[in-house]
């Protein structure tokens, strides 16, 4: 495995990139600096690579105007809203970053955080894996409990797959939803709103005007419905009122049915008829957030001083519910709550081809 350096931050601390690579054409890059994976290069039908993730060439952009590109997300990715919650009877008040929310776990999450690296002894049938560890104090964000958390990259040695694993630990009682945010774009250029999305979920979260989701509601009938795969241009210029709060995808859906033997199950299939590229999405979590990067604005600037542009890239961060801190705990609204001595695990694989 490789590591350089980066660059550094303004206080002189060192962000250092690592590249894994499986021999099969699949190459990952990523920072220290919010566990970012900067680089995705997978081969298309001719296996000719390409970049299928969206971000910078150089470390200020990332430091200072990332709209989330390839961050690990915590401690809880996603909506609070209020930007505060009551936990065995004593309110918590968070970072507010997203009007009266709490998005993505306040205004310095963990994306936002230097964590430290080294590569980890591959398990059977892995290429090579990178292990992520940080630690959260009490407080942090408004956060209770100090949270240890590790998160494990790895590459397989037999096909073109990413697994990333988290787990985390606290001292206090405390909430947790940890996930990840790249900006995928199988063509590797453009748009990818002519891409395919399959989701398999009959139900989705609908949200109110600071989209916090409200209630459950089925897919059937609507624009939400990925349940066969739809180009995702083909429905998001509707005036459907949700597509309209949004300003395009920017939902939960709750995947449906039990986790297979190995405890994941489909969360989403991704394809780019251009390239021929497929991503299958498969996760231990019981839902996914399609992000269509609907605020993607011209603003920015990638390698190569590409633009990016709305539906430039797309996101599928596998999670728990937004907002689960305000809803009973139960089948619709599985908890969040993290207690000593217990270990929060997830799971998600994403396998190209």
């Amino acid at each position: 495995m490789e590591r350089r350096d980066y660059g550094s931050l303004p206080d002189g601390r060192v962000v250092h990139e690592y590249t894994l690579t499986n021999g099969l054409g699949l190459t990952l890059t990523a920072l220290t600096l919010g566990g970012i994976v900067t680089g995705l290069w997978v081969p298309d039908a001719q296996g000719v690579a390409a970049n299928v993730v969206l971000g910078f060439d150089n470390l200020d952009d990332y430091a200072h105007r990332n709209p989330s590109f390839g961050i690990i997300v915590g401690r809880y990715g996603n909506r609070i809203a209020g930007a505060s919650f009551t936990l065995d009877g004593e309110t918590h008040t968070l970072a507010r970053n997203d009007g009266p929310n709490c998005l993505h776990g306040g205004t310095e999450g963990f994306g936002h955080r230097l964590w430290q690296a080294e590569p980890a002894q591959p398990r059977p049938g892995e290429a090579e894996a990178l292990r992520l560890t940080l630690t959260s104090p009490h407080g942090d964000q408004g956060f209770p409990g100090a949270l240890q958390v590790t998160v494990r990259y790895a590459l397989s040695a037999t096909e073109n797959t990413w697994r990333i694993d988290y787990e985390a630990t606290t001292d206090r009682a405390t909430v947790v939803n940890l996930t990840h945010h790249s900006y995928f774009n199988l063509a590797g250029d453009g748009s990818a709103l002519g891409h395919e999305l399959t989701l398999p979920a009959s139900r989705y979260s609908e949200v109110d005007a600071h989209l916090i989701p409200q209630r459950h509601a089925p897919v059937s009938g609507t624009p939400f419905d990925f349940r066969v795969p739809t180009a995702i241009a083909a429905r998001i210029r509707q005036g459907h009122p949700q597509l309209l709060r949004g300003q395009g995808y920017d939902h939960n859906w709750l995947l449906d049915g039990a986790p297979e033997a190995d405890g994941l199950r489909p969360a989403a299939t991704l394809r780019d008829p251009a390239s021929g590229r497929c991503m299958d999405v498969r996760t231990t979590e019981p839902a996914l957030q399609f992000y269509s990067g609907n605020f993607l604005n011209g603003t920015l600037a990638g390698p190569g001083g590409r633009i990016y542009r709305q539906g430039d890239g797309l996101c599928l961060e596998t999670q728990h519910n937004p907002d689960s801190p305000h809803h009973e705990a139960s089948a619709d609204w599985p908890s969040t709550v993290l207690r000593p001595g217990e270990v929060w695990r997830s799971t998600t694989i994403h396998r190209f081809s």
